[in-house]
């Protein structure tokens, strides 16, 4: 059986577990090409237009390789944090692809609550069943995923930079490079390190986030604003670039949240959508490095003279 996993929005984080998965169980694995132009047409072609820019790419993966697949598997991420949910387009993901796109294959519905094995195992159960009914060989697969899983990292955590930011931001904007328009070489390129929120002991996060007034609902809202509080705080980067997509009401909340925290911190918010010039962010990215080299150069100015 041939299985298509789409190259969009969870995919950059989460892919050891779904490819080790199926493929254990016999599958051949097909995965959509990276993010390019065809793809992101091929989604604004099919996707509502209402969709922000990630749903968009991830329509047009599964349109890439629908026809090339004998089921596509589509993540329903629910929840993975207890007492805290995915952004609300995960959740019916499977309905926007099955009545966006004609003659699907067979797609994975069921939901993911990935707080523990034991909750995540029962989308493994249901999923598995449709290469095999074989409940061991569904068991061994599940426990090589996750094994898989738990060896991988991600993320950047940059050394030897005279000059870093942080991303901040959801993993598709900041993992997929067309997306955000090789935003990380583009840095490099100019001598700036980069950190994102992978680096960040989770104890770090949960201490800033608990002193929002309020627990926040959206798992990437927590992350979000807890890695940002803590990393300007510690002055461990000298300003942040927040990558959001245009649209996304989880953003347009975290990012006021960590305006009025972190007041005339360095921060410079890029919102992308499908209509987003590379020419307008260059400028805006440099202009944002520029202002951050004269402020260190007056501090540095200040010092010598105090």
């Amino acid at each position: 059986m041939k299985v298509g996993i789409p190259k969009g929005l969870l995919y950059y984080k989460y892919y050891p577990f779904l490819q080790s998965f199926f493929g254990k169980l016999g599958a051949e694995i097909i995965t959509s090409p990276e993010t390019n132009s065809e793809i992101l047409n091929l989604g604004v072609r099919h996707c509502v237009d209402e969709a922000c820019l990630p749903v968009k790419i991830f329509h047009g993966h599964v349109a890439a390789i629908k026809d090339h697949c004998d089921m596509v598997v589509i993540p329903r991420i629910m929840q993975i944090r207890p007492r805290e949910f995915i952004c609300p387009k995960f959740c019916g993901l499977p309905e926007m692809v099955l009545n966006s796109l004609p003659q699907m294959p067979p797609v994975t519905t069921a939901p993911i609550y990935a707080t523990s094995p034991q909750n995540l195992y029962r989308w493994a159960e249901k999923s598995g069943k449709m290469i095999t009914n074989n409940k061991g060989r569904i068991q061994e697969a599940f426990l090589y995923a996750w094994q898989k899983q738990k060896q991988f990292t991600s993320g950047y955590q940059d050394k030897g930079y005279s000059l870093n930011v942080a991303l901040v931001g959801h993993p598709y904007n900041l993992y997929d490079s067309y997306i955000n328009m090789n935003l990380i070489k583009k840095l490099h390129r100019m001598g700036v390190g980069v950190i994102t929120e992978e680096a960040v002991p989770e104890e770090n996060i949960a201490a800033e986030v608990k002193e929002l007034y309020k627990r926040p609902f959206w798992t990437f809202a927590r992350n979000s604003y807890g890695f940002a509080v803590h990393i300007a705080k510690t002055a461990q980067v000298n300003g942040i670039i927040y990558i959001s997509s245009f649209a996304c009401g989880i953003d347009s909340v975290v990012v006021e949240l960590i305006k009025n925290k972190l007041g005339d911190y360095p921060l410079l918010i890029i919102k992308l959508d499908e209509h987003t010039g590379e020419a307008g962010l260059d400028t805006r990215v440099e202009a944002f490095i520029e202002m951050i080299e004269r402020s260190i150069r007056l501090e540095n100015n200040l010092s010598a003279h105090g």
